[in-house]
C-alpha cells in the first residue's frame, strides 16, 4: 500500500464567464498534520483573504516537502469545444483523469480521493478509473460528494482551484476594463457583463458560448442563434 495520497478538485463548473480549474495535489500521508496545521479547510468556508493566505502556505509546505501538485485550467473555449463531444461530467472526468496524471503513476499505487462531480457519486470514481486505464485497477480510488470537507488533500486541492480560478477571473475583468462579478449566472454584476460581451461580431472569447446565458444574451441583441465555436481558430 502506498503511502501518499492524492486529492483533486475543481472550481468554476457553473460559471459563465472564465475557466474551470481543477487540481491535484499528491503528498504523503504523514504530512495531513501540516495541511491541518496551517488551516487547510473546504476553500468555501474560508474568506477570500484566508483562502489566498492559506494557499500560499500550501504552496510553501509543497517546495519544502516535495509535494506535488498540477494546475489544469480549461480555459471557456475548450469547455465548448469538449461539449460538442461530451457533456460536462465527462469533460470533468477527462480533466480529473489528465490531472492524475501529471501528479502520479499506476504504479505508485496512491490512495486518489475525488470530489464527485457526478449525482451518482460511485460511478464517478468509476469512470475516473476507466479513464486512468486498467493499470490503475488495483489503486484505490474514493469519489465522494463534499470531499473537500472530509478530506484534507482534496480540501487543499480545493483551496488552489478556487484561488486559480479567482485570479483569473480578476484578469480577465482587468482586461476588459469593466466589472464581470464571479462570473456566476446568479450574479447580477455578471448578467450585465455578459451583454457587454456579445455586442461584436462573436461572442467574448472568455464566454461560455454554449451556456444558455450567453446563448440567450446573444438571441436578444442580435435576434439570430449563437456562432458555433471553431476549434481550429478558437473563436
Amino acid at each position: 500500500m502506498s503511502n501518499s495520497v492524492i486529492g483533486i478538485d475543481e472550481a468554476g463548473r457553473g460559471p459563465v464567464i472564465g475557466p474551470m480549474v481543477v487540481c491535484a495535489i499528491k503528498l504523503p500521508k504523514t504530512d495531513y498534520k501540516i495541511l491541518k496545521k496551517i488551516g487547510v479547510d473546504d476553500s468555501k468556508k474560508l474568506s477570500k483573504i484566508k483562502r489566498k493566505k492559506i494557499y500560499r502556505l500550501i504552496l510553501k509546505e509543497s517546495e519544502i516537502n516535495n509535494w506535488k501538485i498540477f494546475v489544469n485550467i480549461c480555459k471557456a473555449s475548450d469547455i465548448d469545444i469538449g461539449r460538442k463531444k461530451m457533456n460536462i461530467n465527462e469533460l470533468e472526468i477527462n480533466l480529473f483523469s489528465e490531472s492524475i496524471l501529471q501528479v502520479s503513476n499506476a504504479y505508485d499505487n496512491d490512495e486518489i480521493f475525488l470530489d464527485a462531480c457526478d449525482v451518482n457519486e460511485d460511478r464517478f470514481g468509476v469512470s475516473v478509473r476507466n479513464k486512468l486505464g486498467s493499470l490503475w485497477g488495483d489503486n484505490i480510488i474514493i469519489s465522494k460528494h463534499k470531499m473537500d470537507q472530509r478530506n484534507l488533500a482534496v480540501g487543499a486541492a480545493s483551496i488552489i482551484a478556487k484561488v486559480v480560478r479567482d485570479e483569473e477571473i480578476l484578469r480577465i475583468g482587468n482586461k476588459l476594463d469593466f466589472q464581470i462579478g464571479s462570473g456566476y449566472p446568479s450574479d447580477p454584476v455578471t448578467i450585465i457583463a455578459v451583454q457587454k460581451m456579445i455586442t461584436s461580431d462573436y461572442p467574448h472569447d472568455e464566454l461560455r458560448w454554449s451556456w444558455a446565458t450567453t446563448k440567450n444574451a446573444w438571441i436578444k441583441h442580435h435576434n439570430k442563434a449563437i456562432p458555433i465555436r471553431d476549434e481550429i481558430n478558437h473563436l
